[in-house]
Parts: structure tokens; C-alpha cells; sequence
């Protein structure tokens, strides 16, 4: 299900940069947290309701970004609980414990940490989330055993990632006229990437070959909606660190140039209500 001995691909130089973008991106992804919340928050909710998270509980956060859903976690499992929000980025966790802090939330801890070595005490959590985090990670089986370690007997764990680029068309879009201009190869099978474990039983099946129980998925419809397709572009070019990875072998201008084709591709998704782009994403989860 991983790729870090995938030809041409390096993990540990593929995770540095990924520091490094997210890193510099963390702001804007802080800034743009509403537009996330409002897409991303019906798919959060039954990331939460399957993995049992309630008052009282113990939740950790894997590649938690800025902690939307760590604070969604927070609020439900309420003062007799605690969540650890986790990242490779130090600085976008600086931006989760001002949201907590601003929610009035005493609940939550943040922890810099890489998601494929896990470093908390075991069998201590009941549950484990993680937001479209797992697809990024070279070695998404080592992190799912690390999550493993980490559940009570009987936790949870569910996690959010994209399904497949025919269905994803905000950012497939953007992907493949990135890939095109860049000239860079197709992923590799089991390379991370937005839409690494989004074909059919693929994430499943990766829950159950970690030691996940009674593995169940979900299909949530999460449209992309903004007042335009220049605002989707000017969202995604601000805080998709991912893309901003594919963007580095090209000049000032090139990466200019790759964004007014995006935006002229992302048009034909305009309507009188705006802008609305195809998003359908998997939550799956699974019992230690």
C-alpha cells in the first residue's frame, strides 16, 4: 500500500519538503479555516461519530493541521476529556492552540510530530482521527500500526481522505495541469498523493492489513462552494501545500501561467449560485 521504495521517489526528502511547505502555508490554511469548516464539516462529523468520540473521551489528532476537527473533537468529548492535536509542522500547530485558545478550550495539547512514528504513550487513547492527513504520508502503514499502538483496547480510529481524481475535480484539475506543465511522471502505485487511497476497497483493506477490526466506509458528498472559480484558485494556491510541491521545478512565470489554466478549466463548475466543484470523500474506521 506504500511506495517509499517506489523508483525516483524519496521519502525522506518527500517528508522535509512536505515540513517546509506546510510550514510556510500554515498561515494561509489558519486563515482560510471558515471555507475549510464549512466544506470539510458534515465529513468531520461522522469522522467524529465513528470513532465513538464523546464526553470524557481521549482523542489524538494525526497531521492535524491548524485543528478544525481537533477542536470539533475537543468541544464534543468536553472538560473530563483531552485531545493531542499532532503535525510535522511546529508552525501550523502554533495556529491550533490559538483556535483552541480563542474557543475557550482548555482541552487540547499539541505535539510536533512526524505521523509514521508516533510517540505517545500506548494503548492510551480511545480514539484516533485523522482529516486528509493519511494520504500524504509515504509510509501510511506505519502510520495506521502507530494509531494501533496508540487506541485502547477496543478504541477507534477514522480517518478522511479523498476518493478518486474523476471524482474530485477541484483539485484533480489543478493536479494534473500542474503534472502536465511540470512535466512531471505519474504516481507510482502506493506513492502518497490526494488520491492514494481513494480507489474502490483500497482504504479499507489498509485499515484491515495494519490490525483494524470491524473496518467500515463512508461516502460523504463535500462540493467544493465559493463565490467563484477565481476564489477556489486563489484558496488552493494560498494553502494547498501539496500542490505548491508539484510547482517547484517551474519558474515565477511558469507557475503563473499554470494557475490561469486552472482557473480557466475550474470555470465551467460557475453557475448563478457561484462556484461549486465536485469533492466526494471516504471516512473510514476500525476497531483495535
Amino acid at each position: 500500500m506504500t511506495g517509499p521504495g517506489a523508483p525516483g521517489f524519496d521519502p525522506v526528502q518527500y517528508k522535509e519538503t512536505t515540513r517546509e511547505q506546510w510550514q510556510e502555508t500554515a498561515e494561509a490554511w489558519d486563515r482560510w479555516g471558515p471555507t475549510l469548516e464549512e466544506w470539510l464539516g458534515e465529513a468531520t462529523e461522522v469522522m467524529l461519530d465513528l470513532a465513538g468520540v464523546g464526553p470524557g473521551g481521549r482523542v489524538l489528532d494525526v497531521a492535524a493541521g491548524a485543528g478544525g476537527q481537533s477542536i470539533a473533537a475537543a468541544r464534543r468529548v468536553g472538560p473530563a476529556g483531552v485531545v493531542l492535536a499532532t503535525d510535522i509542522s511546529s508552525r501550523i500547530l502554533e495556529y491550533a492552540e490559538r483556535q483552541a485558545s480563542a474557543a475557550g478550550l482548555a482541552n487540547i495539547a499539541t505535539k510536533t510530530m512526524d505521523g509514521e512514528e508516533i510517540d505517545v504513550e500506548e494503548g492510551f487513547y480511545d480514539a484516533v482521527i485523522s482529516r486528509v492527513g493519511l494520504i500524504y504520508f509515504p509510509d501510511q502503514q506505519a502510520a495506521l500500526m502507530g494509531m494501533l499502538r496508540a487506541l485502547k483496547p477496543r478504541g477507534r480510529v477514522a480517518a478522511i481522505v479523498y476518493s478518486t481524481a474523476e471524482r474530485n475535480d477541484f483539485f484533480s484539475i489543478p493536479v494534473s495541469i500542474i503534472r502536465r506543465r511540470a512535466q512531471l511522471p505519474p504516481p507510482a502505485p502506493g506513492q502518497p498523493g490526494p488520491f492514494s487511497l481513494g480507489a474502490d476497497g483500497v482504504l479499507p483493506a489498509a485499515f484491515e492489513r495494519a490490525g483494524f477490526r470491524d473496518v467500515e466506509t463512508r461516502i460523504v458528498a463535500a462540493p467544493l462552494r465559493m463565490p467563484s472559480a477565481a476564489e477556489c484558485v486563489r484558496f488552493e494556491r494560498e494553502s494547498f501545500g501539496a500542490l505548491h510541491q508539484m510547482l517547484a521545478g517551474l519558474d515565477d512565470a511558469g507557475r503563473d501561467a499554470a494557475w490561469e489554466e486552472i482557473e480557466r478549466e475550474l470555470v465551467r463548475y460557475e453557475g448563478p449560485q457561484g462556484f461549486e466543484a465536485p469533492c466526494e470523500l471516504l471516512v473510514a474506521a476500525g476497531t483495535k
